[in-house]
């Protein structure tokens, strides 16, 4: 086992950085970089360019060398070409894109990820920032599926067949079917003081008082909060995992050494959680870690726009639209890197969860 999980993290390094190379030259492609976003801002505004000229007719001076940054960037036309140069060498465009990626993958190694270009905060303190809401979405959301739909897809694969299993299958895909953000719509309208019942907060993640609660206060005030977005996120989160759970316990029950031990008069409560249990729950147990992650990272967008969080999943969208490549490229890094990581340990959860799976005789 030491030598795949060696192999496995070796394979990590040419994985990531396959992954940089190939959004790093995407990007490359992609119109309305930082720069236009600079400009774009500054025509909104006005003449708001003038102090870095240094003087009343320096921008008329340099207007006829303006044509190559006209060509270069949309909307460039009638900028001072020494601005548009000290905005380059400002976010290091005045390099070529081989040794920016280069010197980017360099810092990385030292865990540098570089500072927004808009919000004048290191990446990792704005990750940082915004992970408490990304991680009371994932944490609850996953917990409470797997609370939820585990025994329930036992329950169903039990009464295969049964009234209780066709009114919960159409329950469960009523519920897959309706959208997400549909869902939190209704829940605000319903219980967030839309136009019935005022009895959840509309948004945010705490109160504004929360410094001045006690404990008990502050965990309530938590849980008060999030209950809404965990339900909205967590609605569809139940079809496929109980559906997993119930078809694995079928093709367990099915089996041979089940017949077998019925046949030895252990009672079904023995058969189905002594025997069946371990085999049925494999898959179900072992992808917990990749499950949560892909909450954790993929963030709802729409959730939390809705409800007015600033998690994880909106840093990665308005770091998309303003093109602030510090944050784009420093979440790619981290979360990717995790979540290579996270496929590892998922195969040691298989392993931990039944001990007769051997990834190296397999892989042989």
């Amino acid at each position: 086992m030491g030598a795949y999980i060696l192999r496995r993290l070796l394979l990590v390094i040419p994985t990531l950085l396959g992954i940089m190379i190939v959004n790093f030259t995407l990007v490359q492609f992609v119109p309305g970089g930082p720069i236009e976003q600079i400009i774009a801002q500054i025509e909104g505004q006005g003449d708001v360019f003038a102090g870095f000229a240094g003087s009343g007719d320096a921008g008329a001076a340099a207007e006829p060398a303006g044509g190559a940054f006209d060509d270069k960037y949309v909307g460039a036309r009638g900028l001072p070409p020494e601005f548009i140069a000290e905005l380059e060498k400002e976010f290091g465009f005045d390099k070529p894109p081989v040794e920016r990626f280069l010197s980017m993958m360099g810092n990385y190694l030292t865990l540098d990820f570089g500072e927004s270009y808009f919000r004048s905060i290191s990446v990792i303190d704005l990750v940082l920032e915004k992970m408490p809401v990304s991680i009371s979405l994932g944490l609850w959301s996953t917990l409470i599926a797997y609370l939820v739909s585990i025994p329930l897809g036992i329950r169903k694969a039990v009464k295969d067949g049964s009234r209780f299993d066709t009114v919960t299958s159409g329950a469960i895909i009523v519920a897959y079917a309706i959208p997400g953000f549909l869902f939190a719509i209704l829940l605000l309208v319903l219980f967030a003081g839309g136009s019935y019942w005022q009895i959840f907060p509309l948004r945010g993640l705490t109160s504004d008082n929360w410094d001045s609660l006690s404990l008990f206060g502050k965990i309530t005030d938590y849980f008060w909060h999030i209950a809404l977005p965990i339900i909205a996120l967590t609605i569809s989160a139940f079809a496929t995992l109980t559906l997993l759970t119930k078809n694995s316990f079928l093709d367990e029950i099915k089996k041979q050494y089940v017949m077998t031990a019925r046949a030895k008069g252990l009672s079904e409560r023995k058969v189905l959680y002594g025997h069946v249990f371990r085999n049925a729950m494999l898959i179900v147990i072992a992808g917990f870690p990749a499950v949560f992650i892909g909450v954790f990272f993929g963030g709802s967008i729409i959730i939390e726009t809705i409800f007015s969080l600033d998690g994880l999943g909106r840093l990665g969208f308005e770091a998309a639209v303003a093109r602030d490549y510090p944050v784009i490229f420093g979440t790619l890094f981290i979360f990717g890197l995790m979540g290579l990581v996270v496929g590892i340990i998922s195969d040691l959860m298989y392993v931990l969860v039944d001990p007769r799976i051997d990834f190296e005789k397999r892989e042989g």
